[in-house]
């Protein structure tokens, strides 16, 4: 399967509706999944789909917060860190047990200390407050390599604009699940995406 800059954000999914909605986003072509800590039961929700799917698809959460979060996420086989902040330690910590990490960051200060903490990629967040032109500001300061995901406000209709804007991919929630909504209309939405975003990189 091609592997697309896309982490579907599952906020309030349950661990009964966990393995099903990841093969719905699988089948459609999204291969990063975070489940926030924030819904119910999100460690079940995280090692069920770490079982079923984590040998091929990045698995785990966001809203991490604390080095204990990180632990607590990689003992259930989770192996992807989502942040809506940058907290060094938390960053140092994800790193140390080998999973990836995503911060949440805003300003060119935080990007930086987020890198220098050795962050996998930055989640501008909101995205929606700062728009395309706050990105491609901070685009002509940050390293060229540095994964830039825009998370809050980026749907299948303006990928466009933010990958000419200089994001690399993205974290969609809402656009992609909401809370109770069965894996066929979860698929819907992943494969109206993906066609998007294929479209928008051509």
């Amino acid at each position: 399967m091609t592997s697309r800059p896309i982490i579907a954000i599952l906020r309030g999914i349950t661990p009964p509706e966990a393995e099903a909605v990841a093969a719905a986003l699988m089948d459609a072509g999204i291969d990063k999944i975070e489940v926030p800590l924030n819904s119910p039961d999100p460690l079940d929700s995280i090692g069920r789909m770490a079982a079923a799917f984590g040998k091929h698809a990045l698995i785990g959460a966001g809203t991490v917060l604390s080095v204990a979060d990180v632990a607590a996420v990689g003992a259930v086989g989770g192996r992807l860190i989502v942040s809506p902040d940058c907290n060094p330690e938390v960053i140092r910590a994800a790193k140390a047990a080998g999973m990836q990490s995503y911060p949440g960051v805003f300003t060119a200060t935080e990007c930086f200390a987020a890198i220098r903490a050795g962050a996998d990629g930055l989640k501008i967040f909101p995205a929606s407050v700062m728009g395309p032109e706050g990105i491609k500001a901070l685009r002509a300061v940050l390293p060229p390599q540095m994964p830039v995901y825009a998370v809050g406000g980026a749907d299948a209709a303006n990928l466009g604009l933010w990958l000419q804007a200089g994001a690399t991919g993205f974290g969609i929630g809402t656009a992609l699940y909401r809370p109770g909504e069965p894996p066929e209309t979860v698929a819907q939405k992943a494969r109206a995406l993906v066609a998007a975003y294929d479209a928008a990189v051509k």
